[in-house]
């Protein structure tokens, strides 16, 4: 007992990336995986976040962005060099929206349901000015040949598919979001989600470069310095300057088209 809590204190104190590299080399150690699991949870949270409020409860979407988390800990391999959260990211978006996909009834309505919708539209019009009445569904299924519960499972579905304006209301009289209207209901994309990954790729590209490319760099794209003011602050020439700026340019587009 004692040493399994002085296991997880030290594992504690340790970076992430001192984790993984352990993990990479025992991947039967489930201490260490479960401390991996709760240090990245926030990960689960942020992307979690940005599918709150479309059709699925918050609760179930964190549970798929969760285990989607643990299958990118066991598949993660340190030894390529990006941050665990830029190769985790689109693993846990990859399967949340497949959730969607699978499991929202309104993103996925059979084919014959929507082709029975249309002929149903048709037979409405059809019907109503032959007969200068609305059509019920008992004469809508026998003038297309199909069963009333066809008629009604092809009705439900429809609305699916049906347009309707974000400004309209989705509490009751009676409710304290009375005044609250689908578009506010509709989630934003988190901003601090994408820092994140840029941050973590970023940070992880500033540590390939030298000291004096380093300068140069936060010279140039941190602190807005010219060319010429970076020369003279450094002891170098302007067209030195110039020369590793775009050798690091070339250097960051390549690296962010191989990890991204």
């Amino acid at each position: 007992m004692m040493n399994r809590l002085s296991t997880e204190k030290k594992y504690d104190e340790m970076s992430s990336k001192e984790l993984f590299k352990i993990f990479s080399e025992d991947r039967s150690n489930t201490t260490l995986r479960n401390i991996l699991i709760e240090k990245h949870l926030y990960l689960a949270k942020i992307i979690s976040r940005k599918y709150m409020n479309k059709g699925v409860d918050y609760e179930d979407i964190f549970q798929v962005a969760s285990l989607a988390l643990i299958y990118a800990i066991d598949r993660y391999d340190i030894s390529r060099g990006f941050e665990f959260s830029s190769f985790a990211t689109p693993t846990i978006e990859g399967e949340i929206k497949k959730y969607f996909r699978d499991k929202v009834w309104t993103m996925r309505v059979p084919r014959r349901i929507q082709e029975l919708s249309k002929k149903i539209s048709n037979a409405k019009e059809y019907l109503t000015q032959t007969n200068n009445k609305v059509p019920m569904t008992s004469e809508i299924a026998e003038y297309l040949g199909v069963t009333e519960e066809s008629v009604l499972e092809a009705m439900e579905a429809s609305f699916g598919y049906q347009p309707i304006s974000l400004d309209t209301s989705t509490g009751g009289d009676d409710s304290d979001d009375k005044d609250m209207t689908l578009g506010d209901r509709i989630g934003v994309e988190d901003k601090e989600f994408s820092r994140v990954v840029e941050k973590d790729f970023l940070d992880n590209f500033m540590t390939t470069l030298n000291e004096l490319e380093i300068k140069i760099m936060e010279g140039r794209f941190f602190h807005n310095k010219t060319q010429s003011v970076i020369a003279k602050e450094i002891g170098i020439s302007q067209m030195t300057v110039s020369r590793i700026e775009k050798k690091i340019i070339e250097k960051l587009r390549k690296e962010y088209k191989r990890v991204i």
